[in-house]
């Protein structure tokens, strides 16, 4: 089949040409917005020639081609009368689609989404001291609990836990001048206005050893260490106030006006009115999620483990992030992350029975991975997938995590913090929990696994049947070309300076499922990217966040610089080379600006894959830590 004919497909897939919006592409895939989803195609979708893979994502369906062909495909589509817009163009549409309440929670995740680090960094500490800080352990040590809870070093880990906690107003402020347009600088002192240790602390207060101040003899003020919402919305109204200053002020006071007019009006209001006011409002949604975690029988875990995954499918699972961090800041654990784990852990055992059942070989190649992905705390590769595709696998998966969630309950787990689940999760239950949450893992994972081998998934023919072309003429069109003869073992370097992740760990879920082909990711710590082998470039995006290279011993490979900042249409990248350029390893073919990136709200992690891994052995990692450009960091074999 030629492109042309997929192109046809594809549309045809996508409900016709009147179905669809606009449409864009990325480095891997085709990015389309459509009028009603409810007329793709999406078994059909996956099954054309081609398709790696299709999901729902950020308002768009994105159908993923690999690099090179994406490209082909869209000229295609184009030349067949779908209309056009950039990537960003249709990152703002889609952050409008939606109601209010969809898009308010949106928000919310825009805004809690960028502090996670720092949140999970900080749990991991909870976790570890509370492991240690019993007098069994420091009895190996020849110490005890009280005596180490007067040592330096005891008080080198309470800075470690209790900083991001401290000062998490000035974090939210920050985030959310940052999301709604404002300076974040301005934000972040705004917040640390809030907690400034001139004021009564908020925990001193509630355990009446120190009273608030009273202004005007009836306004009570204290710190705000344990609040969020407050936070949240000075930082909203204090940016929107600051636009809107810019606009008024002359540029020659703007800089001298704007940042003291946004200071004196936001931080009367912070202190004397949005403080107290919402304030009282996040201690009512804090006894109503409190109400509903203590329901008795576990209720909450069988109820929420239930529903948890449904509600991610409708895109407003950012609302657990505010209730998280308000149970977290009030109490210092977190029970929701539990009965998450639980409902997450389910879909990726039902994702497993799945890819252990089927006989396909194209979705073993997905399951498995998208199942590993999900042990890793990603689930959209296992929801989207395939558990969703096929609809009872998510069915069993959710009936799995209503049992994990009710087990999570029963035990009273709780983590030290929140934004990491599953296997990195256990992290967050060193202190005293971790046999507890073992078990609820392996039981859910078990419980999902059995259910869906049983009941939930019977696999009756290739997915490539599903769609209108068969499998037969799928047999019938012109063969892949088989392993080039060239293909040589070959060591591929690091083209970039930075810390090693796990591919499977980052957050994206067409190169966290490997559906894209194995690699690596690394965290970069400067701003330009080499060439990691000898060869030819050949797709050099002129937006230059991405580079696909082919080498001159056979392997093809697609350097990823970010996640999602195709949106950022080349702001901040500099390209260096074209396509069918030679390069050598070691040539700087691009840079870009870390500054740029985050200002964008985006990762930097810049992904390193081998797209033609199908045409090796074995593609495997040999790096981790720290990285420079140059050292050794995947073999091919």
């Amino acid at each position: 089949m030629d492109n042309k004919q997929i192109a046809e497909e594809v549309i045809v897939a996508l409900g016709g040409r009147d179905n669809v919006k606009s449409v864009a592409h990325c480095a891997t895939r085709l990015r389309v917005m459509v009028n009603d989803e409810s007329k793709i195609d999406k078994a059909k979708t996956e099954g054309i020639e081609k398709v790696q893979g299709a999901f729902f994502n950020s308002g768009q369906y994105q159908i993923i081609f690999g690099t090179g062909t994406v490209n082909k495909i869209y000229d295609e589509v184009v030349a067949l009368g779908l209309p056009t817009s950039s990537t960003g163009e249709q990152k703002e549409e889609a952050a409008k689609q939606g109601n209010a309440f969809q898009r308010a929670i949106r928000t919310f995740g825009d805004v809690f989404v960028p502090l996670l680090p720092a949140i999970v960094a900080t749990g991991l500490f909870m976790g570890i001291r509370g492991a240690i800080n019993n007098d069994t352990i420091l009895g190996m040590f020849g110490t005890t609990q009280e005596a180490f809870s007067s040592t330096n070093f005891y008080t080198y880990t309470v800075v470690l836990t209790d900083t991001a906690f401290a000062f998490f107003p000035a974090l939210i402020s920050w985030s959310a001048f940052r999301v709604f347009g404002g300076n974040p600088v301005i934000g972040l002192v705004l917040g640390l206005m809030m907690v400034n240790s001139a004021l009564p602390n908020a925990w001193d207060v509630a355990s009446r050893t120190a009273k608030p101040i009273e202004f005007f003899g009836f306004i009570p003020v204290v710190g705000y260490q344990n609040s969020v919402l407050p936070a949240f919305f000075v930082g909203l109204l204090g940016a929107k106030l600051e636009k809107k200053l810019h606009k008024i002020i002359p540029d020659v006071l703007d800089l001298l006006v704007v940042p003291f007019l946004t200071f004196t009006i936001m931080s009367a209001l912070a202190l004397f009115v949005i403080g107290p006011v919402f304030h009282s409002v996040e201690n009512y949604v804090l006894a109503g999620t409190k109400f509903i975690l203590n329901l008795p029988l576990g209720l909450s875990g069988l109820i929420l483990g239930g529903l948890h995954q449904i509600i991610v499918v409708t895109g407003v699972h950012h609302i657990f992030n505010l209730l998280e961090s308000q149970l977290i800041a009030a109490d210092g654990k977190d029970p929701f992350n539990a009965i998450i784990t639980a409902a997450m852990t389910a879909q990726a055992g039902a994702t497993l029975a799945v890819g252990v059942k089927t006989k396909n070989k194209k979705l073993k190649a997905l399951a498995f991975p998208a199942a590993l992905s999900a042990g890793l705390g990603i689930t959209e590769p296992a929801i989207f997938g395939v558990n969703l595709r096929f609809g009872k696998p998510f069915i069993m998966g959710l009936i799995a995590g209503a049992a994990g969630g009710w087990l999570a309950s029963i035990f009273n787990l709780a983590g030290t913090g929140f934004g990491i689940t599953i296997i990195p999760g256990t992290l967050l239950y060193l202190n005293g929990q971790v046999l507890k949450y073992v078990i609820m893992v392996l039981g859910t994972t078990a419980l999902a696994f059995v259910l869906t081998y049983f009941f939930g998934y019977k696999d009756e023919e290739p997915l490539a049947q599903a769609a209108s072309t068969s499998t037969e003429k799928v047999q019938s069109a012109p063969a892949v070309a088989a392993t080039p003869t060239t293909l040589s073992e070959e060591t591929i370097v690091s083209p970039l300076n930075g810390e090693v992740v796990e591919l499977t760990s980052v957050n994206d879920p067409v190169f966290a499922s490997q559906a894209m082909g194995k690699g690596i990711a690394i965290k970069p710590t400067d701003n330009t990217v080499y060439s990691p082998v000898d060869g030819v470039v050949q797709i050099a995006f002129d937006t230059g966040h991405a580079y696909g290279i082919k080498s001159n011993d056979g392997a093809e490979i697609l350097i990823h610089i970010g996640i999602d900042t195709v949106s950022m249409d080349g702001k901040g990248f500099d390209q260096k080379v074209k396509a069918n350029q030679a390069v050598k390893k070691g040539d700087v073919i691009g840079t870009f600006d870390l500054d740029e990136i985050a200002a964008a709200g985006l990762d930097s992690t810049t992904m390193i894959i081998v797209t033609n891994t199908a045409d090796y052995a074995e593609v495997n990692s040999l790096a981790a830590g720290t990285v420079a450009k140059g050292d050794a960091l995947l073999a091919v074999k």
